[in-house]
């Protein structure tokens, strides 16, 4: 697939336009909600979620921004020519533009188990969603990337801190680390800017909500916290945002960890 555009991202009198995968909910959600405050027009992507993805969408319309929310499974790659396509055709009939400007590499699922018990199909599951799908999608999408854009790709404090049950989910993200400099270095002739964010532990639904909803593992996190608490996703979608700013251009190839100082 060529990864040749001849198109320039948007100048200060456009709208910029993001799409953040799995931007319903959690960390996704308060990206775009992020974004949004800031004059971005949004294109987020959900998988089952659909009532929820509306949700985000209607509110961003109701203060004035444009917003689509479009089906995707980031596990499934064969779907990704056909998912590209139809971000071409949304682009030209809301925006009337064949280029957005910034990607959000965030859907993800969680598997926790130990390295002992973990299967090979939750192995796979994780790699199909985590590194799989953040390489070609942005591959299939990089045609679509203005000259001058920003990649943020998702990653884990996990990477950094080890914690039994997550050695294969640690692994995938790690991957993605890599996989972002590549990027970088790759994407750079075009001023594309491509970066890592790290959430350490947050409170929200992902992995069936234990941080948020295990009092006892809450308070352990907190203990091991220089800022004393949990994440929640308000503390981390400025972050990710703030990323894809004019502000931060000369950012790139970076990790960024935003977890409160754990284990420091």
């Amino acid at each position: 697939m060529s990864t040749t555009n001849n198109h320039q991202a948007a100048t200060d009198s456009d709208s910029r336009i993001a799409i953040v995968t799995g931007g319903g909910r959690g960390l996704g959600k308060n990206t775009a909600q992020q974004l949004a405050r800031w004059g971005v027009d949004l294109i987020i992507t959900y998988r089952h979620r659909q009532a929820d993805a509306q949700v985000l969408v209607d509110s961003v319309v109701e203060r004035g921004g444009q917003a689509i929310a479009l089906p995707l499974d980031v596990g499934d790659s064969r779907s990704f020519p056909v998912f590209a396509d139809t971000v071409r055709a949304a682009l030209r009939h809301h925006w009337q533009r064949d280029h957005f400007d910034y990607l959000v590499n965030n859907a993800g699922i969680g598997v926790r188990a130990s390295f002992a018990e973990t299967s090979e199909a939750q192995f796979d599951a994780l790699v199909n969603v985590h590194l799989k799908g953040v390489f070609f999608l942005t591959q299939a999408l990089l045609p679509l990337i203005g000259d001058g854009g920003r990649i943020v790709n998702v990653s884990s404090g996990l990477t950094r801190f080890a914690f039994p049950g997550y050695a294969a989910y640690g692994a995938m993200k790690g991957a993605v680390e890599v996989l972002t400099r590549y990027l970088a270095k790759e994407l750079g002739g075009r001023g594309i800017a491509v970066n890592t964010v790290a959430p350490g532990a947050i409170e929200t639904d992902f992995g069936g909500g234990t941080v948020r909803d295990d009092p006892l593992l809450n308070a352990q996190i907190a203990a091991l916290t220089a800022l004393g608490r949990v994440g929640v996703p308000e503390d981390i979608g400025g972050v990710v945002a703030s990323l894809l700013s004019e502000d931060n251009r000369w950012i790139n190839g970076q990790r960024i960890e935003a977890s409160g100082g754990m284990l420091l």
